[in-house]
């Protein structure tokens, strides 16, 4: 089992930053990817960042040169750290990890993002 807590959402104005985070517990060591995904009201869940175990990562094109995904191994940690937070940026945000031991991934609790315009 990976249980995920996330932290660092809120209300921010149009250009400014936020910092979101995700503590992994549990079995972490069997995590191999790890990411953040987002869903704004009346859509569906859409991914926005991740990164491997190796380090490799991935954005959405919405969001690539605003946003960047890290990690910190001795904190079980990632981070996505959003600048340039536009309206539309607005949405649930939620951490999710995949592990070699279940099919499906984990996910954490959400975290609000709201950007006002």
């Amino acid at each position: 089992q990976v249980q995920l807590v996330e932290s660092g959402g809120g209300l921010v104005q149009t250009g400014g930053s936020l910092r979101l985070s995700c503590a992994a517990s549990g079995s972490i060591f069997s995590i191999i990817q790890m990411g953040w995904y987002r869903q704004a009201p009346g859509k569906q869940r859409e991914l926005v960042a991740g990164i491997t175990r190796g380090g490799t990562t991935n954005y959405a094109d919405s969001v690539k040169g605003r946003f960047t995904i890290s990690r910190d191994n001795a904190k079980n940690t990632v981070y996505l750290q959003m600048n340039s937070l536009k309206p539309e940026d607005t949405a649930v945000y939620y951490c999710n990890a995949f592990s070699t031991t279940t099919r499906d991934p984990y996910w954490g609790q959400g975290s609000q993002v709201t950007v006002s315009s």
